[in-house]
């Protein structure tokens, strides 16, 4: 039987027993409406007929003493009226003949009533006779008033007859309806209970299989894919088992093949960890030490071999590091950071070593954090390097300082008391050796002011001072150059009145603004728009310098503040130095500089600085 046809049966039962006990119900109330009928029908028309024929014989003889005492006209003709009343009742009691003895009564009240009526037309015919009241009297005692009481009683016997079957019939519609009320109960209680009974065994034979599923279930989450659910029915269950034995088989068989790889998978990326020869942590989602290489092990000079009970504030120090990773592990997303600003140094030995750090998210189901992967590249040699690179061009520019000022005050000589004798080809070399020299001290004079920035060598002369007057002073003296190109130059302070004095190098930002003002007016085409503008943000006031030129493709845009880059295709004849001049500025004065930029729609190039208080 399928499971369906179990069901079906189930409820199939559960409705059976419930018509059972219905139509027990209806049973019952047919035999006690045909017992309540019987007592109506049987009983009440008697009782009824004997109640009219005594009212109207009462009356025949209160009219025949009316008649007796010497009114004889309508004592006469009120005896006539109740006499067809008394037969019309007779006869409905002759009719309604249900029960013994009520046959004789009715005979007894027919022969007394005709006596009666014998009697009462002898005494109609002697009308014209003179009574008095006293023998009027004694007739009716001797003569009618017998005869009224047998009658009397005979109709007084046919109700009280019909009163007591009524009552027997009455005992007995209440008998029934008290068997009828517990037969009822007693068969709707079995109905329950079998039906309880069926239910809990169907539902039994369901749920076992269900539950031995159940049971499995959990072994299979545990682990154990050796189950087997026992296949007991040929039902839907049955089939069900079936597929589930099955399935757990190939659970197995995959569990068995899964295993194998992800430990040949763990092998190799353990394998990969260990020979990368820059420190790799690895940690959990609750920023748990989940695995470390040799590298980082001996970077934060850890030696034991279990490091699963460490967390990252454990082995990390650097402030900057753990609040990066935290960061990280609230939002889930990697922050970007400048490479100058991911490099700290660790003291080994007395000597200081140098390492670029990175902090990845590893993500899993849905984009939720699992993991963050920290990553320590030495670069202290390349640090090394560059220092070494950075002092050789020092020394050499500061070497070529000499003889390129001596060659362009030779170069200025021949200028001005050579030139008129030589040739108009040779007035043309001369003034290009003079714009090249030129060039070439600018270079010197950059790469040196570098260096002394880089190396923090450089005196700042901090003074205090609004805005408005850097911004008024930087605008007259491009006011010539912006006119020409017929560029507007424009200076806004945001909230102007209310901007605080910044503390800084007057000369410095200058020197600033002068080289993005420069950049702004050299690419920005006739009839554009340069605006000067500034705003408190916290405690630091934010100045910028905004254009509607060509803008700069995204990927220059974390390279523009780098030495010696240049935007191709836009190489101006400069070094390539100013924007790095500028960044290393800004950074002494321990603010910011960026840029926001969409190539065909201008540039801003934002930095910040201290305000006074």
């Amino acid at each position: 039987m399928t499971l369906k046809k179990k069901i079906l049966t189930g409820y199939g039962v559960a409705f059976f027993l419930m018509g059972l006990v219905i139509a027990w119900a209806i049973a019952n109330l047919i035999s006690l409406g045909q017992a309540t009928n019987a007592i109506l029908s049987e009983n009440y028309k008697s009782i009824l007929a004997a109640e009219n024929m005594l009212n109207a014989l009462e009356r025949q003889d209160s009219s025949l003493l009316l008649a007796l005492l010497g009114n004889k006209e309508a004592g006469i003709a009120e005896f006539r009226v109740k006499e067809a009343d008394f037969i019309a009742w007779l006869a409905r009691a002759n009719d309604n003949i249900t029960i013994d003895g009520e046959a004789e009564l009715i005979k007894a009240i027919k022969s007394g009533y005709e006596d009666y009526r014998h009697q009462f037309a002898a005494f109609t015919d002697l009308r014209n006779a003179p009574f008095d009241a006293d023998s009027g009297l004694t007739k009716y005692q001797q003569t009618f008033y017998p005869i009224f009481m047998k009658v009397r009683e005979a109709c007084i016997g046919l109700r009280n007859l019909n009163e007591e079957t009524m009552y027997a019939a009455s005992v007995k519609a209440n008998n029934v309806a008290r068997r009828a009320i517990w037969s009822t109960a007693l068969i709707a209680v079995s109905a329950i209970i079998l039906a309880l009974m069926f239910s809990l065994i169907l539902a039994e034979r369901i749920t076992r299989p269900i539950k031995s599923f159940m049971k499995a279930s959990r072994k299979i989450s545990a682990g154990d894919y050796t189950v087997t659910v026992p296949v007991e029915t040929q039902d839907e269950l049955g089939n069900l088992a079936s597929e589930f034995n099955q399935m757990a088989q190939q659970l197995s068989h995959y569990h068995e093949l899964n295993i194998e790889q992800i430990v040949a998978e763990k092998n190799k990326a353990e394998a990969i960890l260990y020979s990368i020869e820059d420190a790799i942590v690895v940690f959990d989602y609750n920023l748990n030490v989940n695995g470390i290489n040799p590298a980082a092990r001996k970077l934060f000079k850890l030696e034991l071999p279990e490091t699963t009970s460490l967390n990252f504030t454990n082995i990390i120090e650097n402030h900057h590091l753990k609040e990066l990773i935290q960061k990280i592990a609230d939002t889930g997303e990697q922050t970007m950071i400048p490479e100058e600003q991911r490099i700290i140094s660790f003291t080994n030995s007395g000597q200081a070593r140098h390492y670029l750090f990175s902090a990845t998210p590893v993500l899993g189901k849905e984009r939720s954090l699992s993991g963050i992967i920290l990553l320590l590249r030495d670069v202290t040699r390349l640090k090394e390097v560059e220092r070494m690179k950075s002092e050789f061009v020092m020394a050499a520019s500061h070497e070529l300082r000499t003889p390129i000022t001596s060659l362009g005050m030779s170069i200025d000589l021949l200028q001005e008391h050579a030139v008129s004798t030589m040739a108009e080809k040779d007035r043309d070399l001369l003034q290009a050796a003079h714009e090249e020299v030129h060039r070439l001290k600018t270079l010197v004079n950059n790469l040196l002011d570098l260096y002394k920035l880089e190396a923090g060598k450089i005196e700042l002369e901090i003074e205090v001072f609004p805005i408005s007057t850097i911004f008024e002073q930087i605008k007259s003296v491009f006011k010539n150059q912006a006119s020409i190109k017929e560029i507007s130059l424009i200076c806004k302070e945001i909230e102007g009145e209310q901007l605080p004095l910044i503390r800084a190098d007057a000369n410095k930002i200058a020197w600033i603004l002068s080289n993005l003002i420069s950049n702004a007016l050299r690419y920005s085409a006739k009839g554009g728009k340069i605006t000067l503008a500034a705003q408190k943000i916290g405690t630091q006031a934010q100045l910028s310098v905004s254009d509607d030129g060509p803008g700069i493709p995204l990927e220059y845009q974390s390279k523009i503040f780098q030495k010696f880059v240049q935007i191709k295709g836009r190489q101006s004849g400069g070094s390539g130095l100013g924007l790095a001049i500028c960044k290393e500025i800004v950074r002494a004065h321990g603010g910011a500089i960026w840029v926001d930029s969409e190539p065909g729609k201008g540039s801003i190039f934002t930095f910040t600085l201290p305000i006074a208080d």
